[in-house]
């Protein structure tokens, strides 16, 4: 099982971050997509490409509507001819990229399809120009300039032999991980690190592509989890507290809950839902962290000393996810706490799956 680090993308620091993942034993590192934020994440991305020679590089995640789909592939077709192989293609509906410019998350028709549109594009296919989503009110048919010639259909012109670029959708609900595992490499779970919620996701990935005539043996799973290593389970409770609540909306962010869930994470949950701040977005004082309880992050997160994380993220190992995304503490944190809990999972939880 591979571990991942999460990160922001910070260009002047992304090679550092990229070189200390590296010698940590971290097996790659994706980093926020998300332009109101932090900068841009092809620029960290390469600028990390360039530093390390191992670590796996990735935007954690993009989404499918600030940027089009050509300009997608070829951003990562190009961290991919950098790195010599190293990337992958992590790509969600969207949240705060898309609520920092007045938008709720895609569609799930257009996400399916700028899904297809990007897997044609990195696999060296064309993609008609009716299928490129580009309205005619923000810019018209290039037949209007009645060019000599014009190309007849749209795909990446300069891509050659490179190993294709894979792609992980972050997903929740059922629809979205249906689209996942009828178009993606890996389906990355963003529902919580509780065996049941992540069966379920399974077992729903899994029904979805057989209906499509797709070989599961084909399908990859892993997921996006909150992890916080520290002696003190009061202490790792609260430095989770920000993460979870990032994490545990997108179980709630239209209102229903998707996936199984007892009495008390649904009231939690609920309360999330209602509390939402976009402005403190995954801080750790945010007014949604007041919403979370310790026996909900303890279902939902992991966290406690080097053991109690082993023994969980075991668990998944067993459960048949083969990536997971690590959200919590990193050797960047500015609180004691907090840069102790990063030291503890690197050396003494990171090893035990190297």
């Amino acid at each position: 099982m591979q571990f991942w680090t999460l990160g922001v993308s910070a260009p002047r620091r992304a090679a550092e971050f990229g070189r200390h993942a590296e010698d940590a034993g971290w097996h790659g590192m994706l980093v926020v997509d998300s332009q109101n934020l932090s900068g841009d994440s092809y620029v960290a991305l390469a600028s990390a490409a360039i530093a390390t020679s191992n670590l796996g590089l990735g935007p954690g995640v993009t989404n499918s509507v600030t940027r089009h789909a050509a300009v997608t592939a070829s951003a990562i077709a190009s961290i991919q001819k950098l790195s010599d192989g190293r990337a992958v293609l992590g790509i969600g509906r969207g949240d705060s990229a898309l609520a920092h410019v007045g938008r709720a998350p895609a569609r799930l028709g257009t996400f399916e399809t700028y899904l297809k549109n990007v897997q044609t594009y990195l696999s060296g296919g064309e993609v008609a120009f009716e299928d490129c989503a580009i309205d005619d009110s923000i810019a018209p048919d290039v037949e209007a300039l009645e060019l000599a010639d014009t190309p007849a259909s749209s795909r990446i012109g300069w891509l050659r032999q490179d190993p294709k670029v894979p792609v992980e959708v972050a997903a929740t609900g059922p629809k979205v991980i249906g689209i996942a595992a009828r178009h993606a490499e890996r389906v990355m779970f963003t529902v919580g690190a509780d065996i049941e919620r992540l069966r379920w996701g399974i077992e729903t990935a899994e029904a979805a592509a057989q209906e499509a005539d797709r070989d599961v043996g084909n399908l990859s799973f892993g997921a996006y989890v909150n992890v916080v290593c520290h002696p003190s389970l009061e202490t790792a409770q609260k430095l989770a507290r920000g993460g979870a609540t990032l994490f545990a909306r997108f179980s709630v962010m239209h209102g229903g809950i998707s996936g199984p869930v007892d009495e008390m994470q649904a009231e939690v949950l609920d309360s999330i839902h209602e509390r939402y701040n976009m402005k403190e977005h995954g801080r750790g004082d945010s007014q949604q962290t007041s919403a979370v309880t310790p026996e909900f992050i303890d279902r939902f997160a992991i966290v406690g000393d080097p053991a109690r994380c082993v023994d969980r993220l075991e668990e998944l190992k067993d459960l048949g996810l083969d990536r997971l995304a690590i959200n919590g503490p990193t050797f960047t944190a500015q609180s004691p706490e907090g840069k102790e809990a990063s030291e503890l999972f690197e050396t003494d939880v990171l090893p035990k799956f190297a």
